[in-house]
């Protein structure tokens, strides 16, 4: 029942909001960051009821470290399709994600994640992947938050909740070229909710903890050389530390 609800809902989403974003792109041609601020509260609204439907029992642990102030680079560890779902909706500032490929081509979906700037990745295609990673640079420039998932694809691994797949390196170029503070982020749970009961939806406790700003200006050479493994490295000990704290 939880996931029929859930489906219905999505689809409704979408679907009713087809002439809201009919709306938003006339609102855009008078005031950009109007209908750039709004698109962006729209859809929050809407993964929050996403996630209450769902029955997620969310709790956030260290949102003082994210800085409403400027834009950032989001990375974390990747299990579920819910990840974003719980993230997006608590993006303090316009934020776009670096999606897969294929998501774009969804009907009216592909539309929403376009004017909230979110970015699709061909890992395929390299040129491609430099063209998305420029493209990410200049969003930060020009104050817009970006989201990526550095291992690259959604860690099926559900016999070690605390694994990671390797960092990869391209996804630092943004906080190379840019200088903006790197979040890390640590989602637990969000897999229990849908795919390890693939095809239901089912309620349970999920907890997104956000680490504190790392500033490329503050490490060494060698830790910037490696920001990859650095930041993989925090990211493991945030995991290993909010699993343990589960089981406690």
């Amino acid at each position: 029942m939880r996931t029929f609800i859930v489906v219905l809902y999505v689809f409704l989403f979408l679907v009713l909001g087809l002439p809201v974003l009919g709306v938003e792109w006339i609102i855009a041609k008078f005031n950009r960051r109007a209908a750039d601020v709004s698109q962006l509260r729209i859809v929050q609204w809407g993964f929050r009821c996403v996630s209450f439907l769902s029955g997620i029992k969310l709790t956030v642990k260290g949102e003082e470290n994210v800085p409403k102030d400027q834009a950032v680079l989001y990375i974390g560890n990747h299990r579920s399709f819910f990840d974003i779902v719980v993230t997006y909706a608590r993006c303090p500032r316009l934020t776009g994600y670096i999606a897969k490929d294929g998501i774009n081509k969804v009907p009216i979906l592909g539309l929403w994640m376009k004017r909230l700037y979110c970015l699709f990745l061909d890992r395929k295609d390299l040129k491609q992947g430099l063209k998305v990673i420029l493209t990410a640079i200049d969003q930060i420039k020009s104050g817009i938050s970006m989201c990526i998932f550095p291992e690259g694809t959604r860690n099926r691994n559900a016999d070690d909740p605390a694994s990671l797949l390797p960092f990869k390196d391209g996804s630092f170029k943004i906080a190379q070229k840019t200088g903006c503070p790197i979040i890390p982020m640590v989602l637990t749970g969000t897999d229990d909710v849908f795919e390890k009961h693939f095809p239901w939806i089912h309620g349970t406790n999920v907890t997104l903890t956000y680490g504190e700003p790392i500033l490329l200006s503050e490490l060494s050479r060698e830790e910037q050389k490696h920001i990859a493994s650095y930041c993989e490295n925090i990211v493991q000990e945030m995991l290993n530390k909010a699993l343990a704290s589960k089981t406690n």
